[in-house]
């Protein structure tokens, strides 16, 4: 299996829960809001024996007319119409602002016109319900009724080689999964296991929904995936987005 990283940025995200780009060079966190976290947004691709997985698909930012997303994978010889499956972990929207993009009259289609995408059920009726600012209900409104969509039902296994599962952790339907192939094993455990200082240590956050259980999720993946050998995504990580890189 392939990883490629799809970095979009840095960025401080406060309690307004806006995404505002960060240069790592040259602005200072201590200017920012108290209470501001400094964070990557990084979407992977994974090409596989049968598929090009996309792992979450970043704030829906615009690059030279076209999205961000796009523009990353293409740097990376990839085309969206290559795209197999999409893989959604929750619906927030730093994960989920590229799920959609909108035509020139203001209409929003899938942004990866050959995938699948797989969603929980849940998830989509929990972002519909609760809007804006953590979810753009417009953006998503795109995924109801649609076949490319998959709507999942609580854990399982997807063609025989990927697992998902639920863990309320971070948001209450949000999801993780593993990716197994050629005795391989990788893990993305979403807004669940963020960075990689946090499988480290007894962090718990606030701002997730069950933060308890966050810690003690990261403290239980980190222990079996070393034992195991597990390769680590982190969404949000500035300097480990791959471990062992």
């Amino acid at each position: 299996m392939k990883i490629i990283p799809l970095s979009e940025g840095s960025f401080t995200i406060d309690k307004t829960k806006i995404f505002v780009p960060f240069n790592l060079d040259e602005d200072d966190l201590q200017q920012r809001p108290v209470g501001s976290l400094l964070v990557e947004v990084q979407p992977f691709a994974i090409i596989t024996n049968t598929d090009i997985l996309l792992i979450d698909t970043g704030l829906g930012f615009s690059k030279d007319g076209g999205l961000q997303l796009h523009a990353n994978l293409r740097s990376n010889g990839i085309e969206p119409e290559q795209v197999t499956k999409v893989l959604m972990s929750h619906l927030h929207k730093d994960h989920a602002g590229g799920l959609s993009k909108r035509d020139y009259v203001g209409n929003y289609h899938l942004s990866f016109p050959k995938a699948t995408y797989y969603v929980q059920r849940k998830e989509y009726a929990f972002a519909m319900e609760t809007g804006f600012p953590s979810f753009m209900p417009e953006e998503l409104s795109v995924l109801e009724n649609n076949p490319q969509v998959i709507w999942l039902d609580g854990d399982g296994i997807i063609d025989g080689y990927i697992q998902h599962e639920i863990t309320a952790a971070h948001s209450p339907y949000h999801q993780v999964f593993w990716i197994m192939e050629d005795g391989k094993k990788i893990f993305f455990g979403g807004d669940d296991a963020p960075q990689l200082q946090q499988m480290k240590n007894k962090f718990i956050a606030k701002y997730d929904f069950d933060g308890k259980k966050c810690m003690e999720l990261r403290q239980k993946w980190w222990q079996q995936g070393q034992a195991e050998e597990w390769t680590f995504l982190f969404y949000h990580d500035i300097k480990s987005p791959v471990y062992p890189g």
